[in-house]
């Protein structure tokens, strides 16, 4: 009976164990003749593992079970080499410091092909208890995936264990959106040349790194505009230039008012077009902690308001843009190249329009603009759609 059931086997063998349990073993396509990663109770359980297996090579989805065999460690430090060059500099050191920090210690030592999303979700909630931000943790969760995904890719894993893993929501916060006019109160208190920095933050709607990257052959004085190319950065406390976030260059029409002090600004600068617009006292380039406290702030409590960032300059001046001239417009100016970013993080609805549409909505029910009509004239013509009403 056995000699039958060998005879109807053409792939792999099986064999019973001291322990009345069976072990399968099978060649791989590499030609190194393996066991299963398991026994099996039964040798119709035997059969129908190695039925499996041989479907896998034959179809070309068999992974060499050495592979998954590779650290978290290991395969985390390659990845960080492979895809490294083609990060930016703040971002490669915010990879490699969540590995070292966050991933390594806790998943480190295991083997790729032993993680579960039961483990992710487990190495989600230490960090939680931790005390680690939901921020942190949901970046963190995604170096891990990229990790496992390309690992998926390379064949050490079938399956990425980075799924269905529940990550811990971000506290919703709104920023503090400001008038034209309490954002001029900010400009006037701050001191010079610190109050053209935050003019370019609040009417630019520069990052505050692109805002300290900023050069003298970034103004073009005649032609009004601003080049947007760099961005200035810290990691790991050293500060860094790069490209802007996402890659975005861009060029920006400023207001003639600004760019006319602005050249009153370079005429006194020293240095060629290479030198930065905006220094510390030593000359070098600004830090932000250090800017914010020592001339920021104070404008902001000189000019009687709480509350505000630099970065909720931004957000003002996208919703200025948005509200006037759409979010396609802002989305350009801000650098982003895809306008739900915009919308999602910056511009808000501006204050009063909704009181405005109810308005409108007037003239809307009786089936015409009433304020075109007037402009054109027409107040008195009757052109058939006077008294219509919306339906209920």
């Amino acid at each position: 009976m056995a000699g039958k059931r060998k005879g109807r086997r053409q792939f792999g063998r099986v064999r019973k164990l001291p322990s009345g349990r069976f072990q399968a073993r099978y060649p791989g396509p590499d030609g190194v003749d393996r066991p299963a990663d398991r026994t099996f109770a039964t040798i119709t359980d035997a059969d129908l593992w190695l039925a499996k297996k041989r479907i896998e090579i034959e179809e070309g989805r068999w992974l060499d079970p050495d592979d998954g065999k590779t650290t978290v460690k290991d395969w985390a430090a390659r990845w960080l080499a492979s895809v490294g060059p083609q990060l930016k500099h703040k971002t490669r050191a915010t990879y490699r410091s969540i590995i070292t920090s966050r991933i390594n210690p806790v998943l480190g030592d295991r083997e790729l092909s032993s993680l579960r999303p039961i483990t992710i979700a487990e190495w989600v909630a230490k960090m939680k208890t931790d005390g680690v931000g939901a921020s942190w943790i949901r970046q963190c969760y995604r170096v891990l995936a990229q990790i496992m995904t390309a690992a998926v890719d390379n064949g050490l894993i079938a399956m990425t264990p980075c799924r269905g893993v529940r990550l811990p929501r971000m506290p919703q916060t709104e920023p503090h959106i400001l008038t034209q006019l309490e954002v001029s109160r900010i400009v006037r208190a701050a001191s010079a040349p610190h109050d053209l920095l935050i003019a370019l933050l609040a009417f630019g709607g520069l990052r505050i790194g692109e805002a300290f990257a900023l050069r003298r052959g970034d103004i073009d004085v005649q032609r009004c505009l601003l080049h947007v190319d760099e961005n200035l950065g810290e990691a790991n406390g050293a500060l860094v230039f790069d490209l802007p976030k996402s890659h975005q260059k861009r060029t920006l029409t400023l207001a003639s008012s600004l760019v006319q002090r602005l050249s009153a600004y370079l005429d006194r600068l020293p240095g060629n077009d290479d030198a930065l617009l905006f220094t510390n006292g030593a000359g070098g380039p600004l830090r932000y902690n250090q800017w914010r406290k020592a001339h920021f702030d104070p404008a902001v409590s000189a000019a009687g308001l709480t509350d505000v960032t630099p970065h909720d300059l931004r957000a003002s001046h996208a919703t200025w843009v948005a509200d006037q001239y759409g979010v396609m417009t802002a989305a350009h100016r801000l650098g982003h190249s895809n306008a739900s970013v915009t919308t999602r993080h910056y511009a808000r609805p501006a204050a009063g329009r909704d009181a405005q549409v109810a308005e409108a909505s007037e003239s809307w029910i009786e089936g015409h603009d009433n304020a075109q009509r007037a402009r054109r004239g027409h107040d008195d013509d009757d052109d058939g759609t006077a008294g219509v009403l919306v339906p209920a």
